[in-house]
């Protein structure tokens, strides 16, 4: 299969009965999370933020306790999640969009974060999402994946090329070296794992 064709493949496999698989699987996901974005938000204050791959928008819920409401921001790719969100969370902003061409200008946003979206990239295309998510930052960038210190491909429900694992941070500075990193969190290596499941973050600023 060609780039294109298997960055296309990937894209309709979340944005079909796939992805609304997924969005079923994960209803719960973000139920205890407050602690961790309540703790970000004190250490590093941000007045708007967008969320690429927000899902049914557990994060958003939080986030939008925390900031104006029309001040936040998600997109994601899949429709069903989407038309959830806008019953669930009227106030905030989805649009549905590819990672890949986010319909945001330069820098509109002082926090701009993927939460277990990265690992689901194919890596044809990860520079290009990568690259959008910078973009998009004017000040912080937050990358909240699943780590290996090297890069390694995960089997992930029957789909190849699904699930990544690798050392995000060191890529992210490498491709950008405009970003200095401020914070690392191991969430799984918490005792009460505050709904992250197996997630590292990195947490960058723009300088």
């Amino acid at each position: 299969m060609t780039e294109r064709g298997e960055v296309e493949r990937l894209e309709a496999l979340w944005r079909d009965d796939f992805g609304d698989e997924y969005v079923e699987r994960n209803r719960a996901a973000a139920e205890h999370r407050d602690e961790f974005w309540t703790w970000l938000h004190g250490a590093h204050p941000f007045q708007n933020v967008l969320e690429v791959g927000c899902n049914l928008g557990g994060n958003l819920h939080w986030l939008a306790q925390l900031v104006d409401p029309a001040q936040v921001y998600g997109v994601d790719i899949n429709a069903q999640a989407l038309r959830e969100v806008r019953k669930t969370l009227p106030d905030v902003n989805v649009l549905r969009s590819p990672a890949r061409s986010l319909p945001f200008r330069d820098a509109m946003f002082d926090l701009t974060f993927t939460t277990t979206v990265l690992i689901h990239q194919p890596q044809d295309s990860l520079p290009i999402v990568m690259n959008e998510v910078v973009r998009t930052s004017r000040r912080y960038v937050l990358c909240g994946e699943y780590h290996a210190d090297e890069l390694v491909e995960v089997p992930y429900r029957g789909q190849t090329g699904a699930l990544f694992k690798r050392d995000w941070g060191a890529l992210y500075q490498s491709l950008f070296p405009e970003l200095e990193l401020l914070d690392r969190r191991f969430e799984a290596l918490k005792p009460d794992n505050t709904g992250w499941d197996d997630v590292t973050f990195w947490l960058f600023e723009k300088r």
